[in-house]
Order: C-alpha cells, then structure tokens, then sequence
C-alpha cells in the first residue's frame, strides 16, 4: 500500500469554500418568488403547461450572481419554490390518487452522458421532430411543446450569466456560457459548467432529491480529450472539480431532506463499465481526492467496489470514510448488478446502475422508480409473532410463521397504497431522460424501469428479539411466553432484570454469532419473497427488496413522520417502548 499525496485546496478555493461555510452567497437570495399559480389560473393551464411556466418563471427570475474568480457559475437567488395550484385544487385533483411524498418526481437520475452529447440544442431539436411527427396525438404535442419551453427557458438563463460574465470582464467564462449548455460541450470546463446548470434548473423546477449519477463515466471523456490536447493536467482539473463540488454547497439549505442535509446531491465512481470492462478511471481517484481536500456535505459520493478493486483505490476511500463526512457508501457490484439482472434489469443497465439519491440503485435515464415506498417494520412483525404465538403456547417455528404472515401483510399494504399513484408531469426532467422527447410522452408516464422499493427497517432489532426469545423461553427455557408477553406489554414496568438481561445477555447481530445472524438472514430471506411474490407494482414495474432503515427508526418507534407503518412497543432484545 502506498502512502498518497493528497495534497491542499488552492488559496483560491479555500476562500471560496469559507465563503460558502459563512452563508455569504445567502445576501443574494430574494424576498419573494414569482406569482406562478395566477398566471397559470388565468390563462387556464394543464398541469403539464403549468409545470413549465414554472421552470420558466423560476429561470427567469434568477439574478445572475458570479463572485469573484469564479469559473464554475450559478448561486441561486429565489429561495422558494411557488406552488401552480392551491391547496383546495390540488385536493380535488388528487381525490382517489396517492402522491408520493411531497409530489414532484425525485429520487432518479438524468442521462447526463445523453444530454451533454446532444445539448439542449439537440433535445429541442429531437423535441420539435417528435411534435411534427405526432402533430395529431393532442397529448404529445401538449407535453413537447411544454418541454420546449423549459428548453428555452434554460437557454436564455444561461444567456444571461454570458451577458454578466462578459460585463464583470471574464470573458473565457462569457464564452463557456454562450456554448453551453445549449451545445455540446468541447472542454471538461464547458461540460462541468454544462452539469451546473441542468442540475440546479431541476431543483429550480420543484424537484429534489436529484442525483449527478456516473460522474466518471459522463465527465472522462472530456477529460481524458484535454489531457491528451494539454488543456489541462491533472492539478488543473481538479482545481475545477474542486470548485464545482464547492459550488453544489451554495443552495443545499434550500433542498428538502428529511435530515439536514439530506438533499440527494449523490455521486456514483467506480465499478464496471455497460460492457463488463473496468470502468475506473483517472477521474475516479480524482473525484475521492477532491472530495476529500473540500471535505465539504456536498456531493455525497458512492463508490461501486468489486472483488478487484485496487486496493489502494479503497485506502483512498477509507480516507474519506476517517474524515467522517458519512461517505463515501460502497457499492458492491458482486452482490448489486446480479440482483438487477434477476429483478428484470438488461445487463448492460445493471452494470450502468448509478446511486439515486440516498443509497437506493436506480439506472441513468430510464428509472421511473420509486425506490422508496415505505418500510417493512421487521419489529412490529416479530412482536406480532410472539403475541400471535406465544399467547396459545405456541413453538418458536409457529412465532416465525406469524412473523412471516404479519410482513407479508406489510408488503401488500405497501403496495396496495400506492395503485392509484399520481407522478406530477416534469417536463424539464424529461428533456434530460431516454425516450421522453421521441416517445412524446413524460417521464411520468413511465420509463423502462417502474420499480418500487421497500425497505425493512430495524432488522437487527428484529433478529435480536427473535434470538432473545428463542434463547430464554425455547431453549434455555428461563421463563414462559405468557411471562415475556407481560413484561413487553407494561414496558418492563415490573421486570428491569429480565430487560437488562436481554440487553446484556442476549444474542445480538454483528457479534459473529449465528443465533442472531441466522434469525436476520430468515427475515431478509421472507421479506424478499414476500416482495418479489408481487409480479406487478401497478405500473408494469417489480417490487424491490431493501435494507435501510434511515428515519424510520424512530418513525415506526415513534409514531412520527404521517406513516403508515406500524408502530411497535416493547421489544424482546430490551428495549423500552417509544
């Protein structure tokens, strides 16, 4: 293993992040935001229009702010994202539908790598054949000419940073601006300004949750081209991807997360490439030394690790992970790209799989997936199974069945909440995604992948219980159900030992102890198949499997968060209600 030089921020650079760290950019943002909703009232909008007299409104009331040395440009000046319909409207208009979470689509990824090798220009071109070709289809031409809109929308907010970068005097940046992201970009400068500026117009648009994808993948060849013509060298380089990844830290106080900072602005590095070959490249080293030199919350990066990964590659990434910036994830392709590949996934796409946003996988310009439904309460399904079994003098083999019944219930009542989903339209997002403008349909019809997932949370817990309950009733036999019963259902009130006992004394995953592994492998085990029992989510899609728990932690203890899963009390591995 050799020690790496990861070197320092540039003074430059330094300034600009500590600017960002102190807020300076917020004296910039604007009190208010356009009035969307009476325009689109007035003029009497579809929804889709609606959604693009949005992006439109939004861009045009950005104000174009470049500091100083700045060579990656936007800060975000209008701070509030305005409704298009009102409350009472938007009711009616969903009565009998579910939205999912706060409406607008999220949670997927754009093909940039698409998108940059066409140019807005080239999608609004694509866009304006597809309206001449399905002239007489009343929706197509509906959601095209809405797409169009966002279209120039963009084009004309990049338009004016050129005018404002050419009036402060940096006319390299002006010229940057005036090509992209309307062509396509001939410089990793042009397309990291490209990238800038799509991704911040989708947060623009109402959406969240928006993730920059294979940023490897999409970036290398620009790259791996200015390398090879001397425009850049590697310090150069990431002297700009430094100051990008500074640049996404400018507007995450405004993103919606369940968590500060929880906004989505995820990475993908590393892994295979769509044809199976090695797809770790320069800009993958390049991405954790930069990431680690601003050691800033933004970009999350994930990166994809196989049985062949160098490992020097990981000490690079263990670096980070000492850093304690809670990333980078890993991502194991072993494990990932065949659980695709049988979950319906071509094999080109499972290699292609990028992170969503949180660490759900999703594929670049053709996920319409909804990765996260809700949760499994693995603890709510166990208690079930004592309470269902042990109440009659049940064995253990009859707990696991009740446990087993109890979450597939779950899955269905996940499943079933969401048939009547309604995805808001995102005409913008849709410029950026494989087939939309050719199909001339929006993403929220539909893509090649309409997944859903579930997770199951709390599963350590859950095993806990399961192993404590088969150690002291079944096997050690030290007290009967119907006494654990009582003590799960006064919260302990009257047995502090027997709890304390189950803390210290019972079985627990992640101690190499197969009574609570083995018990955490049958529930990981019957909640897959309970999912993948389901053939169809409702919109032609599968239902994926996970394991994370995040918030719902305490959502499910707690009662919290307009959840529908169930809460649980008491738990058997000593764990007080609430």
């Amino acid at each position: 293993m050799r020690t790496m030089d990861i070197g320092a921020l540039s003074d430059r650079l330094v300034r600009m992040r500590d600017a960002v760290r102190s807020g300076d950019h917020r004296r910039w943002r604007q009190a208010s935001a356009p009035d969307v909703l009476s325009e689109c009232e007035a003029e009497g909008l579809s929804w889709s229009r609606r959604a693009a007299r949005l992006t439109r409104r939004m861009c045009e009331a950005e104000l174009p702010i470049i500091g100083d040395a700045e060579r990656i440009v936007f800060t975000r000046t209008v701070p509030v994202v305005p409704p298009i319909y009102t409350d009472e409207e938007k009711t009616r208009l969903m009565a009998g539908h579910a939205l999912h979470e706060l409406g607008p689509i999220s949670n997927i990824c754009a093909d940039w790598s698409m998108v940059l090798s066409q140019g807005l220009l080239g999608r609004r071109a694509v866009a304006l054949e597809s309206r001449a070709r399905l002239a007489q289809d009343a929706e197509a031409v509906e959601f095209l000419d809405s797409a169009v809109e966002t279209i120039d929308a963009v084009l004309d907010l990049a338009a004016r940073y050129a005018d404002a970068a050419a009036f402060q005097g940096w006319d390299d940046l002006a010229q940057i601006l005036r090509r992209v992201p309307a062509q396509v970009p001939r410089t990793f400068h042009e397309a990291l300004q490209a990238l800038r500026l799509l991704h911040s117009v989708l947060w623009l648009s109402g959406h969240y949750h928006v993730g920059l994808g294979r940023l490897d993948q999409v970036l290398w060849p620009y790259l791996q081209a200015d390398l090879a013509a001397g425009l850049e060298t590697t310090e150069s380089a990431e002297e700009l991807l430094a100051e990008f990844f500074i640049s996404l830290n400018r507007d995450n106080d405004l993103y919606p997360g369940v968590q500060q900072g929880d906004n989505g602005q995820s990475l993908t590095v590393g892994g295979v490439a769509r044809d199976g070959t090695c797809g770790v490249n320069p800009l993958t080293w390049m991405v954790l030394r930069v990431g680690l030199r601003t050691s800033m919350i933004d970009p999350k990066i994930n990166l994809r690790i196989d049985p062949d990964t160098d490992p020097n590659l990981l000490y690079l990434a263990t670096l980070m992970t000492r850093k304690g910036l809670g990333f980078p994830q890993y991502s194991n392709d072993a494990v990932v790209i065949p659980a695709l590949a049988s979950h319906g996934y071509s094999i080109e796409d499972a290699r292609n799989y990028t992170v969503a946003a949180c660490w759900e996988f999703t594929i670049p310009g053709k996920g319409m997936e909804i990765v996260n439904i809700g949760a499994v309460s693995f603890p709510a399904a166990v208690d079930h199974g004592l309470h269902t079994a042990l109440s009659g003098g049940g064995s253990f083999e009859s707990v696991l069945a009740a446990t087993c019944e109890h979450i597939e219930r779950q899955v269905a009542e996940r499943v079933a909440s969401y048939q009547d989903l309604f995805l808001e339209p995102g005409p913008f997002y849709s410029v950026l995604m494989d087939g939309c403008l050719e199909r001339g349909r929006d993403l929220s019809a539909g893509l090649d992948y309409n997944n859903y997932g579930i997770h199951g949370a709390a599963s350590s817990d859950a095993a806990d219980a399961l192993a404590a309950v088969r150690m002291l009733v079944f096997d050690e036999q030290r007290l009967t159900g119907s006494e654990l019963l009582a003590a799960l259902d006064s919260d302990f009130a009257d047995a502090e030992v027997l709890r304390k006992y189950l803390v210290s004394r019972g079985p627990k995953v992640g101690n190499n102890d197969d009574r609570a592994d083995d018990l955490l492998t049958w529930l990981f085990d019957t909640f897959a198949a309970a999912c993948e029992s389901i053939q169809d989510n409702g919109r032609g899609g599968r239902v994926r499997p996970g394991t994370g728990s995040a918030m719902y932690y305490l959502w499910l203890a707690q009662g919290r968060g307009g959840m529908r899963e169930p809460v649980v009390g008491a738990t058997a591995d000593g764990r007080h209600r609430g």
